[in-house]
């Protein structure tokens, strides 16, 4: 996946602890821009005077939000204390970003529907689910049928940030349109198994073996 086994080894340990991609994919990135800063030395080499001063580079020379700069030290405390074995000073001393937050644009009722009606009609239901219960891009694309509860119109959200779990609620005006979906889902499903080249799902972690080992041994695919 990377030229580097380094980065590999990284990606690799944090994939078996089931952080999330995104989460993989942010920490590497900075790992890598840490290691090219220090003239692509091997972190183990490196220590708290050289996090302290690519931080404080960030914010002096890039000039990044306290937020990026956070998440810069987020992923060299994890580098050294889970990868290096090596876990940095607590008080490490850098130059902290004070550029603020932009504030958040809160839009009206009336410029909420404008731009709903203006998402392609594909992208409404997701847009909907989104606003309606403050769910992340993501929570909304993984949610299943069974996470949706029409008895008591909630949503059950699992392993979201932080592998953690909740439960949300759900607008009833989305009901029509979710058993729509769910009704296109089982059309495209029985579509799928009269396909002879149909090779099911991917399962997450050992799910496939554990719950379907006969299919998995006689070479058959999900």
């Amino acid at each position: 996946m990377y030229k580097s086994p380094f980065l590999n080894h990284v990606h690799d340990y944090m994939l078996t602890r089931h952080y999330a991609r995104l989460t993989i994919k942010s920490y590497i990135y900075w790992i890598k821009y840490f290691v090219n800063f220090n003239h692509k030395q091997h972190p183990s080499t490196l220590g708290n005077a050289e996090v302290e001063g690519f931080l404080t580079y960030l914010t002096v020379n890039r000039g990044v939000a306290a937020n990026t700069q956070t998440q810069a030290l987020n992923a060299l405390v994890f580098l050294y204390r889970e990868i290096i074995h090596q876990p940095l000073c607590s008080s490490l001393r850098y130059h902290r970003s004070k550029k603020q937050r932009k504030l958040p644009v809160v839009l009206t009722p009336t410029e909420i529907k404008l731009l709903l009606s203006n998402i392609a009609p594909q992208h409404q239901l997701l847009a909907k689910l989104m606003y309606g219960s403050g769910l992340r891009l993501m929570e909304a694309i993984r949610l299943r049928i069974r996470d949706i509860d029409f008895d008591y119109f909630t949503l059950s959200i699992w392993n979201a940030k932080g592998g953690k779990h909740r439960r949300v609620t759900l607008a009833k005006e989305l009901k029509q349109d979710l058993v729509k979906q769910m009704q296109l889902a089982h059309c495209y499903f029985a579509q799928d198994r009269e396909n002879d080249e149909y090779a099911g799902v991917k399962l997450p972690y050992t799910n496939q073996t554990k719950f379907i080992p006969a299919q998995s041994n006689s070479g058959h695919s999900v």
